[in-house]
């Protein structure tokens, strides 16, 4: 059941949600991704809270002219329309107060969404307009969704995803330095509208399937789960636009298979699910890299401190360093240093010296920050440099 979720072989419909939460996912993941990078994250929460206001309101007034209430682009002009409120009213509380960002967020967060849980309360009493599954638009809902629907979901998240190419190197050059941006002619306050305004578009868009309060988890996620793979900023965009999408269209997929499986969740959650895979797995970033690059650093100072020891003939204390040296093959089960033990206590020891000697050359002493205890000195100077330290060290100057 699931293969044939996956191979989009549950139907016509089933295939149309899938790919129209494909698009929606990658156009997400991206325009998140300029958005992290930002540091501008939380302003996605915002505004998909400040579209249910907009959502209520065009439901009412399609209904007072006689209209479909639940016809889809009408909902999504009047939530475009309430989010660019929201989105102006936390831009003005910001630069016309004392209030933080956060706290523009917040406030108006909190009233927006209250204002539509009131309108949607006054909706549930018209006894017109086919209101019956509007709450779906809290949390997505796919149940019954038309053709035309999916279409338009589609062909927004590919027209946001374009624009979002087409905006990619101003977008990059203001997120990692404002400043430089300006200089370059780059107007940053209408290039941040720009991107609000693709934060705005992706959270309409995805109303129907993701819902407005779940939009924001796609929004997030995905970018965060590609930072742990990458330190280039164009591929952690690219990453993450792929992870989004593979949630959109898995997470559509999998909800196919049983009716009762609400589909914005299920995308969310393995959106978690590749974040939490990232965050364990990640070669550059994750938690198991990071524990293997502690552990092969905490293995190599324990080698140099005990071969430093064994070079002055000094007891070598901890049990843990004994066991390292015995298991390299440099140290006996009676505690004496082997052969290869002695030879590489006194490779370790010069390397010592030639440290200490270069931290007093007045030419060279500058390279001495880069000794850390563990780099070889072979790695910092060229063999020029290195012979004219060891001439010091012997009481001869290089000629």
């Amino acid at each position: 059941m699931l293969l044939d979720a996956l191979t989009l072989q549950l139907g016509y419909n089933a295939a149309l949600v899938a790919l129209g939460a494909s698009a929606l996912g990658f156009a997400a993941g991206t325009v998140g991704a300029f958005l992290y990078l930002r540091k501008r994250s939380l302003v996605s929460d915002a505004i998909s809270h400040a579209t249910l206001p907009g959502l209520a309101l065009a439901f009412i007034v399609m209904v007072a002219l006689g209209a479909d209430g639940r016809f889809l682009p009408g909902l999504l002009i009047g939530s475009a329309l309430s989010a660019w409120a929201g989105l102006w009213i936390t831009g003005w509380l910001g630069r016309a107060t004392r209030l933080t960002e956060d706290a523009a967020i917040g406030a108006v967060l909190s009233v927006f969404f209250g204002f539509g849980i009131v309108l949607l309360t006054v909706i549930q009493s018209i006894s017109a307009g086919r209101q019956a599954g509007l709450e779906g638009f809290l949390l997505g809902s796919t149940a019954g969704m038309l053709r035309s629907d999916a279409l338009l979901i589609a062909a927004g998240g590919a027209l946001v995803l374009l624009a979002t190419v087409l905006l990619r190197r101003p977008l990059l050059m203001t997120a990692f330095d404002e400043a430089y941006a300006r200089v370059q002619g780059v107007d940053t306050y209408r290039l941040d509208l720009a991107l609000m305004t693709l934060v705005m578009a992706v959270t309409v868009v995805g109303l129907k399937i993701v819902g407005l309060i779940l939009i924001v988890a796609l929004l997030i996620i995905p970018p965060v789960a590609a930072r742990f793979w990458s330190e280039n900023a164009p591929r952690v965009v690219l990453l993450s636009g792929v992870f989004g999408g593979l949630s959109g269209y898995a997470g559509a997929a999998l909800s196919a298979t049983a009716p009762d499986l609400p589909t914005g969740p299920i995308i969310v959650l393995l959106a978690f699910a590749l974040f939490a895979v990232s965050l364990l797995f990640a070669p550059l970033r994750g938690v198991l890299a990071a524990s293997l690059r502690h552990r092969r650093l905490q293995h190599k100072v324990h080698l140099r401190q005990g071969l430093l020891a064994i070079a002055h003939d000094q007891p070598i204390y901890e049990a843990v360093t004994r066991r390292m040296l015995r298991r390299a093959g440099l140290l006996r089960a009676d505690g004496m240093p082997t052969e290869s033990g002695r030879a590489e206590a006194a490779r370790a020891a010069f390397d010592e010296a030639r440290w200490h000697a270069l931290r007093r050359s007045g030419t060279l002493s500058e390279l001495a920050a880069r000794d850390d205890g563990l780099t070889r000195i072979e790695a910092v100077l060229t063999p020029d440099q290195i012979a004219t330290l060891d001439a010091r060290l012997s009481g001869r100057e290089a000629t």
